[in-house]
This record gives structure tokens, C-alpha cells and sequence, in this order.
């Protein structure tokens, strides 16, 4: 049930938020990319359609597993409907030199995680809005089309970096949090702040009261 209403959402976003004009051959592997961020260089995996564009695009906010990888199953979605999607790897995780956050959140003491993890989120923002500032200098890109999406850690990142004026035509924030969300009163206070700064009025879903709603079920799901 829960990867039936991730294609639901993703065909959402393909069709409404950002409409497309038909199917077309994309690439069959990615290019890896470095680009800059906080004076270091993160990598990232681009995919794109055939062609010279330019093209509508997807900046995807990985989860928290530590090699998030080129997420061909979704790249081969968005390139299909002539998107090009950027999987930028932050801070510690893929291939992106650092310290994995997991393991930060860990070595802080028990209670002081819940306040460390989210100002690691906090930081990592910074990688977000250099992964949409590289994407915006590729020749391919429509810099007025690019979207800002994610899952769980990566919704939070979509959530967090929606309170920065970046000109994005959507946030598309799916389960941010979900398996944190009910042992994390920090994170839930830090989210729903995050949907009152909001700077952009795109959303797969509103409302500060609808916030813990919309985290929940995932939590219930089992997502990550």
C-alpha cells in the first residue's frame, strides 16, 4: 500500500504540478557530478533526457540510508515525462566526503539527540540549496521548472529548505520524519515552524495543523 500511494503522489507531481510534454528516451546511466558546497565538493548522480532541453527538473532529497545511490527506479520515471532528476548526495552519505549523520545523532548523548539530529538537518540545508544552485547552472535546465522533493530525511530537507526564497516551482516533501516524528518533540516544533516560514505556495499538502497528520500514517506504515 505504501509504494501504491508513492506512485500516486510521484504521478501527481509529474502531471499536475509540473505537466510535461509525452514520453521520451532518457539516458541509461547517470552522470556523476561534483559540485560545491560550505567549501567542500559533495557528488551527486544526474540523469536527463535525450536531447538539449531545456527541461523541467527534480532535485531528490535522499533518505537517511548511507549509500543512497543513482535511484534509477524514480530517474527512469521523471526522464521518461522529460524531467531531468538530480540525486545530490549530501554531507557523509553516498559519495559525498564527511561524517554520516546517523552516526553523529548516535554519539550524542540520549538526551541531547533529539535536538543534535535536527540541527545536523538544519545544517545539511546548505548542501540542498548548492545541489539546486549547480542544477540551475546546467545549460539542460529550466531554471524556472526545477522542483525540490524527498523522502523521509529527505522531506525534512525539502521542508527546512522551503523556508529559503529559492524561486522553485514546487516543495514536494513525502513522510518528512515519519519514523522520528513521535519520539522527536524538537523535529515536530522544527517542521511545523518550517511550514509557517514556507516561501513557496506549492505543497503536496498545507496547514501546520495538518503537519502531524500527514507524518503519522507514514510512521504507521513503517516508512523511513
Amino acid at each position: 500500500m505504501a509504494m501504491v500511494r508513492m506512485k500516486i503522489a510521484l504521478m501527481l507531481l509529474a502531471f499536475i504540478v509540473l505537466p510535461a510534454t509525452g514520453r521520451v528516451v532518457a539516458q541509461s546511466k547517470p552522470e556523476e557530478v561534483v559540485f560545491p558546497s560550505g567549501g567542500g565538493q559533495l557528488h551527486g548522480f544526474l540523469w536527463k533526457p535525450e536531447g538539449s532541453g531545456p527541461f523541467r527538473a527534480i532535485v531528490w532529497n535522499h533518505g537517511s540510508e548511507k549509500l543512497p545511490g543513482s535511484q534509477p527506479a524514480l530517474a527512469n520515471f521523471y526522464t521518461a515525462h522529460s524531467y531531468v532528476f538530480f540525486v545530490p548526495h549530501r554531507r557523509g552519505q553516498g559519495r559525498s566526503p564527511g561524517d554520516y549523520i546517523q552516526d553523529q545523532v548516535a554519539q550524542a548523548p540520549p538526551s541531547e539527540r533529539a535536538r543534535r539530529m535536527v540541527e545536523l538537518q538544519e545544517a545539511e540545508v546548505d548542501d540542498v540549496i548548492a545541489s539546486l544552485n549547480y542544477l540551475k547552472s546546467r545549460p539542460f535546465v529550466d531554471p524556472a521548472g526545477i522542483a525540490i522533493s524527498g523522502c523521509s530525511y529527505g522531506g525534512i530537507q525539502t521542508l527546512l529548505a522551503g523556508e529559503r526564497d529559492l524561486s522553485v516551482k514546487a516543495l514536494v516533501p513525502f513522510a518528512p520524519g515519519a519514523m522520528s516524528w513521535e519520539q522527536n518533540q524538537v523535529l515536530q516544533n522544527r517542521l511545523i515552524r518550517a511550514i509557517d516560514l514556507c516561501q513557496s505556495t506549492h505543497f503536496s499538502d498545507s496547514g501546520r495543523e495538518r503537519l502531524q497528520s500527514w507524518s503519522k500514517p507514514c510512521f504507521e506504515r513503517g516508512s523511513k
